[in-house]
Parts: C-alpha cells; sequence; structure tokens
C-alpha cells in the first residue's frame, strides 16, 4: 500500500474507533444503564499498555518498575481517605471506595508501565524521575503548579459561574490532598499512555513531529469529552461547545508540558486545578 494512503487510512480508522466509542455509548445509554466513557476508555488503554509491557517488558529498569508501582499504590492508598474526592463507580459494578481504589491502582500502574516501555521506544512523553532523579523530577513538580496556578483560579470562578452556585470553602489539606488521585490517574493514563499509544501507531508514516502532535490532539479530546457522559445523553450540542472550550483552555496546557517538558509538570498542573476546585467547594 502507498505510504500516503497508509498514513491517512490509519488516521481516519483512530479517529472512526473513538467518535464510535462516543456515539454508540451515548446512543445505547439512552435505553439502559452503561458504562461512562472513562471507564470504556481507561480499560482500553489499559489493556493496550498491558500489550506493550508484555512486549517490551525488557526495556523497563528497577527504577521504572518502583515508579509504575509506587503510581499504582498512591493512587490506590489515597482513594479510601477522600472526602472531596468521589469517583464514579467502575463500569456500574465497583460503587465503594476501597473497590475503586483497588482497580484504579491497578490501572494506573498498568498504564505507567506501558507508557514507560513507549518512553524508552522514544515515546513523546518522558517521566523525569526515571531519567534524571528525584531534584529535578520536584522542579518540574513546581513548575507545572507555577503554570496552572493562574488556569485554576479561572477555573474556580468558571465553576461558580457555570454551576450558579457560591464558593464553599472546604478544608484546604483535604483539597490538596484529594487533588492528588484524579492528577496522577488521569494525567499517566492519557497523556502518558494514551498519547504513547497512539503516537506509535502514527509514527511509521508521519514524521515524529506530526505524530507527536496529532496523538497529542487525540487524546486530549478523548480526556476532554470523557467528561461528558451525561451531558451527552441530554444536551449533545452543549457537550460539544463546552468540551471544546475545555480542551482549548485546560487541555492544551497540559498537553504541550508533557510533550515539551514531561509527565510531573503536567500531573501538577492537572492537580493544582482539581486542589484549587476542591477546595472552593466545586
Amino acid at each position: 500500500m502507498d505510504k500516503n494512503l497508509r498514513r491517512w487510512l490509519t488516521l481516519f480508522l483512530v479517529i472512526t474507533v473513538i467518535v464510535l466509542v462516543f456515539v454508540m455509548r451515548t446512543i445505547l445509554a439512552r435505553d439502559g444503564t452503561l458504562p461512562r466513557l472513562f471507564d470504556l476508555f481507561d480499560t482500553f488503554i489499559a489493556l493496550g499498555s498491558l500489550v506493550v509491557v508484555m512486549v517490551g517488558r525488557h526495556t523497563l529498569s528497577r527504577v521504572d518498575w518502583l515508579v509504575g508501582l509506587g503510581a499504582g499504590l498512591l493512587v490506590g492508598v489515597l482513594l479510601p481517605f477522600s472526602t472531596l474526592y468521589n469517583p464514579y463507580p467502575f463500569f456500574e459494578i465497583v460503587t465503594d471506595l476501597r473497590g475503586r481504589a483497588v482497580v484504579n491502582g491497578i490501572m494506573t500502574m498498568v498504564t505507567a508501565m506501558g507508557g514507560l516501555v513507549i518512553m524508552h521506544w522514544g515515546g513523546p512523553v518522558r517521566v523525569t524521575v526515571t531519567t534524571m532523579g528525584w531534584r529535578q523530577s520536584g522542579r518540574s513538580l513546581l513548575f507545572g503548579a507555577a503554570v496552572g496556578l493562574p488556569f485554576a483560579v479561572l477555573n474556580g470562578f468558571a465553576n461558580a459561574w457555570t454551576q450558579n452556585r457560591p464558593i464553599t470553602w472546604q478544608n484546604p489539606l483535604a483539597a490538596v490532598v484529594d487533588a492528588i488521585h484524579p492528577a496522577v490517574i488521569e494525567e499517566v493514563i492519557y497523556r502518558l499512555a494514551f498519547l504513547g499509544l497512539l503516537w506509535l501507531l502514527f509514527r511509521r508514516d508521519w514524521s515524529n513531529r506530526q505524530a507527536i502532535m496529532l496523538a497529542g490532539l487525540l487524546a486530549l479530546l478523548t480526556h476532554t469529552y470523557s467528561h461528558y457522559s451525561d451531558l451527552f445523553l441530554t444536551q449533545p450540542l452543549t457537550a460539544l461547545g463546552m468540551g471544546a472550550v475545555m480542551a482549548f483552555i485546560w487541555g492544551i496546557p497540559p498537553t504541550l508540558l508533557a510533550v515539551r517538558r514531561d509527565l510531573e509538570s503536567a500531573v501538577s498542573f492537572h492537580w493544582i486545578q482539581d486542589a484549587i476546585r476542591f477546595w472552593l467547594g466545586f
């Protein structure tokens, strides 16, 4: 097959599969209870990551294994103590926090390991702690939080306006701790693993820069629109509009941080968004 035709066909098929998940889930959910979009995409990405780990596990160092296991344990240990963050039931089956902690911990560990394998294969997102140590990783965490702070303030006021609710101050320590969970699990799954998996599909026929751009765009759009499982059922056009705004303001910055700096900066950008939001009572 001609290379030019193959690359466009690959892009078309990837976009088609992603769109079909959104469309079919929304249509079928009108007649019954279906898993949320996040459950579906998280599972697909975890399975893809597991395949990558099985193929490329020999590239992982001891530090890589420790980081992957540590990320999973961090998510799993913190979630049962959460007071401001309450995730939806997984596939409408796992409903309690302890059960979700186990599921999310495993998801995070598997996708982190898959993302690390892809990183060693030349992938676009670097995990600094595995290559340059804790000190440089700490600098990235501070940098991402500093970049994200003005976006977090904007996000807080945007939530107050769109939800038409006043600010109700919450325990700041609980907000800071609870925000770790969504920041770690979502950035690991979508910004490290999913972006990396898409890059693997595109890198054969597109230039590296083009593959990164396409993978980053599709990963951020998938992640952003997965927040609107319920809104797609009742107001699909509103969901499309809100998702576009969210993707532009709060999706592009962490994606750029991930591909131009490292995962840690994207995680801390995400973390401060949720920490401020939880603190303000949203």
